[in-house]
């Protein structure tokens, strides 16, 4: 019995994905050692591939950024969804901004970039980073609503002041130790009343 003979565009298509599953596995962990203005080229490089092939999976840092944490926030996204479902208003969104808070210092300048999408809708991140700020706002008017989180302020307050704190961690090792109690003090000025948070 003869075997099939492979397909031309079908064996190119395996080889690209493989290919483009294999760059953002070296892009993981190039950028949990250096950050995320790692050198592309450093990337294709540990990837046994030429800069031509990462570009042309990933025409940018921001594109490669993009493919590399769309799952991530993915999940995240969901998570809020089912805190939503399952939590008490203002627990939802202390978890969710706790998890946000951790999933942002995953590579170092991250929080950088997430923040430097806010305004600019032409890069590659800004629709990821606009699923996450959806999500803080849903949560965040759920909790005001609620009367226990603040009214004055909202989603973007919210992220600048929780991405403050992963900015702060990412500058000054020494104050990992303190990421839950810095946290805690923003959660606290959320509060309409004083409590822990």
């Amino acid at each position: 019995m003869d075997s099939p003979v492979p397909q031309p565009g079908r064996t190119a298509r395996s080889d690209a994905r493989r290919n483009r599953e294999h760059l953002l596995e070296v892009a993981g962990e190039v950028l949990a050692e250096q950050g995320t203005q790692a050198s592309l080229r450093e990337i294709a490089r540990r990837a046994g591939v030429g800069l031509g092939t990462l570009y042309r999976h990933f025409p940018n840092r921001e594109a490669l950024l993009d493919a590399l944490l769309r799952q991530r926030f993915d999940e995240l996204t969901a998570l809020a969804e089912t805190l939503a479902d399952t939590h008490e208003p203002r627990t939802a969104l202390v978890e969710w901004l706790r998890t946000f808070l951790a999933g942002s210092t995953t590579y170092r300048g991250l929080v950088t970039d997430m923040i430097a999408t806010i305004d600019d809708e032409s890069s590659a991140l800004h629709a990821s980073c606009a699923a996450m700020r959806a999500a803080t706002s849903e949560l965040l008017t759920r909790a005001q609503r609620s009367g226990e989180i603040r009214g004055d302020v909202d989603h973007l307050d919210v992220i600048a002041l929780v991405s403050a704190v992963g900015w702060i961690v990412e500058q000054s090792p020494r104050l990992v130790d303190r990421s839950d109690h810095l946290y805690a003090l923003i959660m606290d000025a959320l509060n309409t009343s004083r409590r822990e948070p």
